[in-house]
């Protein structure tokens, strides 16, 4: 590998760090949030309402694959440890388990539109130029992208509790029995001509706002 793209690599991954974090963060906090304001004190009693990201940091998930997808040019893929929820303790568990589920893409959509703003704000001005524009740019892709990446209805992703939820008991709540079936079948559809369709859509989102830019 080059130098200079090896510098350049360097660049964009520690720009991309306080993005990265945060954004995990907010994620997992917006579950912790919903949950406990829906009766379930599970998360808050293990140290997961918060917003430090020190709490949230998978070692695997939070550092050493992002680290080595970053330099090695593959995907960027990187997870936080999920909140624990004890569903029986929800006030209303259908109803309150589909918002608990939704609360963590719901953030990370809310999170692209306020960066987006504040991009939108400083679009003009001059000594905002450069790297923090670069940063808060960066802020608005990943975020959409984890905005629709988490409703895809694979395990663990939320989009397959929202599944569980309207169908329970079916032969699909197996396979949360089994997460690396779900992993298989996430990878599967990474390197899958299918996935071209999904970015697509995080792709048309982006567009949009890069237009009310201009």
């Amino acid at each position: 590998m080059p130098k200079i793209e090896l510098s350049q690599r360097l660049l964009l991954f520690i720009e991309f760090i306080p993005i990265f974090f945060m954004s995990l963060t907010i994620h997992e906090y917006a579950h912790a949030f919903v949950a406990f304001k829906k009766g379930d004190n599970t998360a808050k009693d293990r140290g997961r309402l918060t917003l430090n990201p020190i709490k949230h940091i998978d070692p695997l998930g939070s550092l050493l694959i992002p680290f080595l997808a970053y330099f090695t040019g593959a995907m960027l893929i990187g997870w936080a440890k999920p909140v624990p929820v004890n569903r029986a303790n929800l006030k209303r568990p259908k109803t309150d388990d589909i918002l608990v589920s939704i609360a963590g893409p719901v953030s990370n959509l809310l999170l692209a539109l306020l960066l987006f703003a504040f991009v939108y704000i400083l679009r003009n001005e001059l000594m905002f130029s450069g790297i923090l524009v670069n940063i808060l740019w960066m802020g608005v892709y990943f975020n959409i992208f984890l905005f629709f990446f988490n409703l895809l209805p694979v395990p663990p992703l939320d989009g397959s509790y929202l599944i569980l939820t309207i169908f329970p008991g079916s032969l699909y709540s197996k396979m949360l029995t089994l997460p690396w079936i779900g992993m298989l079948f996430l990878y599967l559809l990474i390197f899958s001509p299918l996935w071209k369709y999904f970015m697509y859509m995080v792709e048309f989102v982006i567009n949009i706002l890069f237009s009310l830019l201009k």
